[in-house]
Protein backbone atom coordinates (compact mmCIF):
# COMPACT_ATOMS: atom_id res chain seq x y z
CA UNK A 1 0.00 0.00 0.00
CA UNK A 2 1.60 3.43 -1.06
CA UNK A 3 0.61 6.28 0.73
CA UNK A 4 -0.22 9.98 -0.64
CA UNK A 5 1.75 13.01 0.43
CA UNK A 6 -2.23 14.22 1.65
CA UNK A 7 -2.35 10.75 3.28
CA UNK A 8 0.73 10.82 4.94
CA UNK A 9 0.16 14.20 6.33
CA UNK A 10 -3.41 13.50 7.77
CA UNK A 11 -1.50 10.38 9.43
CA UNK A 12 1.28 12.22 10.70
CA UNK A 13 -1.59 15.31 12.27
CA UNK A 14 -3.35 12.05 13.50
CA UNK A 15 -0.28 10.48 15.10
CA UNK A 16 0.01 13.61 17.03
CA UNK A 17 -3.46 14.31 18.11
CA UNK A 18 -3.51 10.68 19.51
CA UNK A 19 -0.55 11.40 21.77
CA UNK A 20 -1.49 14.73 22.82
CA UNK A 21 -4.57 13.33 24.13
CA UNK A 22 -3.14 10.94 26.72
CA UNK A 23 -5.20 7.96 25.42
CA UNK A 24 -4.94 4.76 24.21
CA UNK A 25 -3.16 5.46 20.73
CA UNK A 26 -4.92 1.79 19.55
CA UNK A 27 -8.18 3.25 19.38
CA UNK A 28 -6.83 5.89 16.90
CA UNK A 29 -8.06 5.66 13.19
CA UNK A 30 -4.62 6.60 11.82
CA UNK A 31 -2.92 3.73 13.99
CA UNK A 32 -5.50 1.11 13.23
CA UNK A 33 -4.25 1.31 9.68
CA UNK A 34 -0.66 1.50 10.69
CA UNK A 35 -1.30 -1.57 12.72
CA UNK A 36 -2.65 -3.15 9.62
CA UNK A 37 0.01 -2.35 7.71
CA UNK A 38 2.47 -3.56 10.21
CA UNK A 39 1.05 -6.67 9.94
CA UNK A 40 1.05 -7.38 6.37
CA UNK A 41 4.55 -5.93 5.83
CA UNK A 42 5.62 -8.38 8.81
CA UNK A 43 4.01 -11.27 6.85
CA UNK A 44 5.85 -10.34 3.67
CA UNK A 45 9.03 -10.03 5.61
CA UNK A 46 8.48 -13.48 7.14
CA UNK A 47 8.27 -15.04 4.69
CA UNK A 48 12.12 -14.18 3.09
CA UNK A 49 14.78 -16.17 4.34
CA UNK A 50 17.78 -14.16 2.95
CA UNK A 51 18.61 -11.07 5.76
CA UNK A 52 20.30 -9.44 3.01
CA UNK A 53 16.79 -9.07 0.92
CA UNK A 54 14.76 -7.94 4.14
CA UNK A 55 17.11 -4.99 4.58
CA UNK A 56 16.74 -4.48 1.20
CA UNK A 57 12.76 -4.39 1.25
CA UNK A 58 13.00 -2.40 4.84
CA UNK A 59 14.19 0.18 2.95
CA UNK A 60 11.21 0.04 0.54
CA UNK A 61 8.45 -0.03 3.25
CA UNK A 62 9.55 2.40 5.76
CA UNK A 63 8.29 5.38 4.19
CA UNK A 64 5.28 4.07 4.58
CA UNK A 65 5.55 4.68 8.40
CA UNK A 66 7.32 8.17 8.96
CA UNK A 67 4.71 10.35 8.75
CA UNK A 68 3.04 8.31 11.61
CA UNK A 69 6.57 8.07 13.59
CA UNK A 70 7.07 12.04 13.21
CA UNK A 71 4.02 12.57 14.55
CA UNK A 72 4.44 10.56 17.61
CA UNK A 73 7.60 11.83 18.37
CA UNK A 74 6.91 15.58 17.39
CA UNK A 75 3.78 15.13 20.44
CA UNK A 76 6.13 13.25 22.53
CA UNK A 77 3.45 10.61 23.06
CA UNK A 78 4.13 8.63 26.18
CA UNK A 79 2.28 5.61 25.41
CA UNK A 80 3.25 2.50 24.06
CA UNK A 81 3.29 2.34 20.19
CA UNK A 82 4.58 -1.02 18.91
CA UNK A 83 4.52 0.39 15.40
CA UNK A 84 7.28 3.14 15.86
CA UNK A 85 9.10 0.27 18.23
CA UNK A 86 9.33 -1.77 15.00
CA UNK A 87 10.46 1.06 12.67
CA UNK A 88 13.13 1.55 15.39
CA UNK A 89 14.57 -1.57 14.50
CA UNK A 90 13.81 -2.03 10.86
CA UNK A 91 15.76 1.56 10.89
CA UNK A 92 18.73 -0.33 11.75
CA UNK A 93 18.76 -3.10 9.32
CA UNK A 94 17.99 -0.44 6.97
CA UNK A 95 21.14 1.71 7.79
CA UNK A 96 19.22 4.25 8.90
CA UNK A 97 21.05 4.33 12.01
CA UNK A 98 20.26 8.56 13.11
CA UNK A 99 16.61 7.58 13.11
CA UNK A 100 16.57 4.39 14.71
CA UNK A 101 18.65 6.30 17.37
CA UNK A 102 15.83 8.84 17.07
CA UNK A 103 12.79 6.50 18.20
CA UNK A 104 15.28 4.45 20.83
CA UNK A 105 15.54 7.96 22.39
CA UNK A 106 11.81 8.41 22.67
CA UNK A 107 11.40 5.06 23.72
CA UNK A 108 13.84 4.47 26.45
CA UNK A 109 12.67 8.54 27.68
CA UNK A 110 8.99 6.87 28.29
CA UNK A 111 9.89 3.75 29.37
CA UNK A 112 8.53 1.70 26.62
CA UNK A 113 9.55 -1.87 25.58
CA UNK A 114 10.03 -3.85 22.53
CA UNK A 115 6.96 -5.48 21.02
CA UNK A 116 8.75 -9.10 20.69
CA UNK A 117 12.00 -10.91 22.21
CA UNK A 118 13.15 -10.96 25.47
CA UNK A 119 15.42 -7.78 24.84
CA UNK A 120 14.91 -4.15 26.81
CA UNK A 121 15.26 -1.19 24.82
CA UNK A 122 18.62 -0.37 25.44
CA UNK A 123 20.01 -3.56 25.37
CA UNK A 124 18.78 -3.80 21.52
CA UNK A 125 20.34 -0.21 20.42
CA UNK A 126 23.39 -1.54 22.20
CA UNK A 127 23.92 -4.64 20.48
CA UNK A 128 22.61 -3.86 17.30
CA UNK A 129 24.33 -0.87 16.69
CA UNK A 130 27.26 -2.14 17.76
CA UNK A 131 27.05 -4.97 15.12
CA UNK A 132 25.81 -2.86 12.35
CA UNK A 133 29.58 -1.21 12.96
CA UNK A 134 31.07 -4.42 12.88
CA UNK A 135 29.73 -5.44 9.46
CA UNK A 136 30.36 -2.14 8.02
CA UNK A 137 34.48 -2.86 9.37
CA UNK A 138 34.49 -6.55 7.99
CA UNK A 139 32.88 -5.70 4.50
CA UNK A 140 35.96 -2.92 4.72
CA UNK A 141 33.76 0.08 4.86
CA UNK A 142 33.69 3.20 7.00
CA UNK A 143 30.71 3.64 10.00
CA UNK A 144 30.14 7.07 12.23
CA UNK A 145 31.69 6.69 15.05
CA UNK A 146 29.54 9.69 16.39
CA UNK A 147 26.46 6.91 16.10
CA UNK A 148 27.81 4.62 18.27
CA UNK A 149 29.27 7.32 21.28
CA UNK A 150 25.56 8.61 20.70
CA UNK A 151 23.90 5.27 21.57
CA UNK A 152 26.81 4.75 24.49
CA UNK A 153 25.57 7.84 25.91
CA UNK A 154 21.99 7.35 25.32
CA UNK A 155 22.35 3.91 27.28
CA UNK A 156 24.48 5.22 29.96
CA UNK A 157 23.29 3.90 33.15
CA UNK A 158 20.53 2.21 31.62
CA UNK A 159 20.12 -1.79 33.09
CA UNK A 160 21.78 -4.41 30.50
CA UNK A 161 23.92 -7.34 30.57
CA UNK A 162 27.30 -6.30 30.83
CA UNK A 163 28.23 -8.50 28.10
CA UNK A 164 25.97 -6.03 25.77
CA UNK A 165 27.71 -3.12 26.82
CA UNK A 166 31.27 -4.89 26.15
CA UNK A 167 30.14 -5.33 22.73
CA UNK A 168 29.43 -1.51 22.19
CA UNK A 169 32.90 -0.37 23.91
CA UNK A 170 34.60 -3.23 21.88
CA UNK A 171 32.87 -1.43 18.35
CA UNK A 172 33.38 2.00 19.07
CA UNK A 173 36.86 1.32 19.63
CA UNK A 174 37.50 -0.69 16.39
CA UNK A 175 36.03 2.19 14.68
CA UNK A 176 38.14 5.16 16.24
CA UNK A 177 41.39 2.92 16.01
CA UNK A 178 42.81 5.14 13.33
CA UNK A 179 41.71 8.61 14.26
CA UNK A 180 41.82 8.39 17.81
CA UNK A 181 44.19 5.35 18.91
CA UNK A 182 44.11 7.02 22.46
CA UNK A 183 40.33 6.47 23.00
CA UNK A 184 40.24 3.69 20.92
CA UNK A 185 42.44 2.01 23.26
CA UNK A 186 40.03 3.23 26.64
CA UNK A 187 37.30 1.41 24.97
CA UNK A 188 38.49 -1.57 24.16
CA UNK A 189 39.77 -2.11 27.95
CA UNK A 190 36.43 -1.00 28.96
CA UNK A 191 35.34 -3.83 27.05
CA UNK A 192 37.60 -6.33 28.28
CA UNK A 193 36.55 -5.41 32.07
CA UNK A 194 32.76 -5.70 31.29
CA UNK A 195 33.51 -9.06 29.49
CA UNK A 196 37.41 -10.18 29.24
CA UNK A 197 36.07 -13.29 26.77
CA UNK A 198 34.27 -10.46 24.61
CA UNK A 199 36.06 -11.43 21.48
CA UNK A 200 39.16 -8.68 21.55
CA UNK A 201 42.49 -10.11 20.28
CA UNK A 202 44.94 -9.50 22.98
CA UNK A 203 48.03 -10.09 20.71
CA UNK A 204 46.95 -6.29 19.60
CA UNK A 205 47.27 -4.71 22.55
CA UNK A 206 50.64 -3.86 22.57
CA UNK A 207 50.84 -2.02 18.89
CA UNK A 208 47.41 -0.45 20.62
CA UNK A 209 49.24 1.33 23.51
CA UNK A 210 52.04 1.92 21.29
CA UNK A 211 49.91 4.21 18.70
CA UNK A 212 47.48 5.44 21.69
CA UNK A 213 50.90 7.20 23.16
CA UNK A 214 51.20 8.67 20.03
CA UNK A 215 47.91 10.96 20.17
CA UNK A 216 49.60 11.54 23.48
CA UNK A 217 52.72 13.04 23.24
CA UNK A 218 53.55 12.54 18.96
CA UNK A 219 55.87 9.75 19.24
CA UNK A 220 55.15 6.30 18.31
CA UNK A 221 57.57 3.75 20.51
CA UNK A 222 56.74 0.98 17.77
CA UNK A 223 57.17 3.19 14.65
CA UNK A 224 59.76 5.84 15.99
CA UNK A 225 58.75 9.69 14.67
CA UNK A 226 58.61 8.90 11.13
CA UNK A 227 54.99 9.39 9.34
CA UNK A 228 53.96 11.19 12.82
CA UNK A 229 51.77 14.44 12.56
CA UNK A 230 49.36 16.31 15.04
CA UNK A 231 49.66 13.34 17.52
CA UNK A 232 48.82 10.63 15.41
CA UNK A 233 50.89 7.75 14.15
CA UNK A 234 50.21 7.38 10.71
CA UNK A 235 52.05 4.12 9.96
CA UNK A 236 49.42 1.06 8.46
CA UNK A 237 48.54 -0.78 11.55
CA UNK A 238 47.06 -4.07 11.86
CA UNK A 239 43.26 -4.13 10.79
CA UNK A 240 40.53 -3.32 12.65
CA UNK A 241 38.60 -6.29 12.15
CA UNK A 242 40.97 -8.32 14.18
CA UNK A 243 39.01 -6.59 16.39
CA UNK A 244 35.69 -8.42 15.78
CA UNK A 245 36.55 -12.75 15.32
CA UNK A 246 34.74 -14.47 17.12
CA UNK A 247 35.24 -16.82 19.51
CA UNK A 248 35.72 -20.31 18.77
CA UNK A 249 32.35 -22.13 19.21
Amino acid sequence: MSLSPARQHRLRVQAEQAARQGGNVRHATGHDLMLMQLAEDRRRLKGIQSTVKKAQIKVELLPRYSAWVEGVLAADGARQDDVVMFVMLWRIDAGDYAGALDAGRHALRHGWVMPIGNRNVQTVLAEEMADAAQAALLAGESFDAGLLLQTLELTDGQDMPDQSRARLHKAIGAVLTETSPASALNHINHALQLDPRCGVKKKNSSWSADCAMTAVNGTCPAHGRHGVAKGFCHIKTPSTAHYFRRKPA
